[in-house]
């Protein structure tokens, strides 16, 4: 996957380009808004004075491997990331979207994963219902798709509150067996301590 190091040298170095040159795209090309999370960017600009095309161009300009594509609202609606934002004459509307190759599958109730394991998905689920600003017919059409999933997942029918009981077993603590740690302190691998090589017999 790489250096660990790549992400934040390519986030210093995007923040360095905007910090360079959006002051003034952003006023050359009467940019409204400019979002960015990690390599996607959401722009709100005024398409009576510029065009999309002439602002690809400059971005693309900034660094040779920078390299941006485009792709603008289709029926007034852009999906960002996992919002979809519709247009409307007086305002924005946002959803949650999700792409086409989505399915509801995520770690049963039935499996034998931690339970802390399973309502994690759960948890981020009702989080992000009630985080994102969703009109109330969105807000129930992404409550009865969550209901849907976690029925079809079998988890219980208030799927949103872990059980509460505790469902482990009571198990009688066996002697606590005492450790000792060696500093390593050359190459030879022979030599194993007195103590230690008594433990071994």
């Amino acid at each position: 996957m790489g250096a660990q190091s790549s992400g934040p040298i390519a986030e210093i170095f995007l923040q360095h380009k905007e910090y360079s040159h959006l002051i003034r795209l952003t006023q050359k090309r009467k940019i409204i808004n400019y979002c960015r999370y990690v390599d996607d960017i959401l722009l709100i600009f005024n398409s009576s004075h510029t065009k999309i095309q002439k602002i690809l161009d400059d971005f693309n300009s900034l660094h040779h491997k920078l390299q941006f594509t485009a792709e603008t609202e289709k029926g007034h609606t852009l999906n960002y990331l996992d919002i979809s934002i519709h247009r409307t004459t007086t305002n924005m509307r946002t959803a949650i979207y999700r792409k086409p190759t989505f399915t509801d599958t995520i770690i049963p109730f039935t499996s034998n994963h931690p339970t802390h394991h399973k309502y994690a998905a759960v948890r981020h689920l009702y989080n992000r219902l009630n985080t994102y600003n969703l009109q109330h017919k969105e807000y129930l059409h992404e409550l009865n798709i969550i209901h849907n999933s976690l029925h079809n997942n079998s988890f219980p029918i208030n799927p949103h509150k872990p059980p509460t009981h505790n469902t482990r077993k009571q198990v009688t603590p066996s002697p606590t067996q005492k450790w000792v740690s060696f500093t390593y302190v050359g190459k030879e691998t022979s030599y194993i301590p007195n103590i230690f090589r008594q433990n071994l017999r």
